[in-house]
């Protein structure tokens, strides 16, 4: 793994929110899990407009402690089939808090929102200890 790879992994599992550079910059929930950021739009979910039809996003993990950013990257971005993917959808549902019915998000999702895995890009991620950005 190169050290960019690392605080990747690192900063997505100690932080459950990120940056997504969509029409402006976007605040998202998310789960870390087999080396990819996995989240959910629409329904009563985050809206997180036109990402389902994206190809890539630019990312940005900040600092749980301070606000730094840790790291940005470019991420490949995929639709997940959640009927496939059971083990997906029961670490995001772990991971929603303060939702109205938890034993339902599961349904509710496969009626209403999207899943999105988001893989890190091999290149483009560049790191930084600057809370600056």
């Amino acid at each position: 793994m190169t050290d960019n790879t690392l605080a990747i992994e690192e900063g997505a599992k100690k932080s459950g929110i990120l940056w997504l550079d969509l029409d402006r910059p976007r605040l998202a929930w998310h789960a870390w899990h087999d080396g990819a950021i996995y989240l959910v739009t629409g329904g009563e979910e985050q809206e997180l407009p036109g990402l389902t039809s994206r190809e890539r996003v630019r990312v940005t993990l900040r600092s749980k402690d301070n606000g730094a950013r840790l790291v940005e990257f470019d991420a490949a971005v995929a639709v997940v089939d959640q009927a496939a993917a059971p083990e997906v959808v029961a670490v995001l549902a772990k991971e929603r808090l303060n939702a109205r019915d938890s034993e339902g998000l599961p349904g509710r999702w496969a009626q209403e929102s999207t899943v999105l895995r988001l893989t890190p890009a091999s290149t483009g991620a560049t790191g930084s200890a600057s809370a600056g950005a």
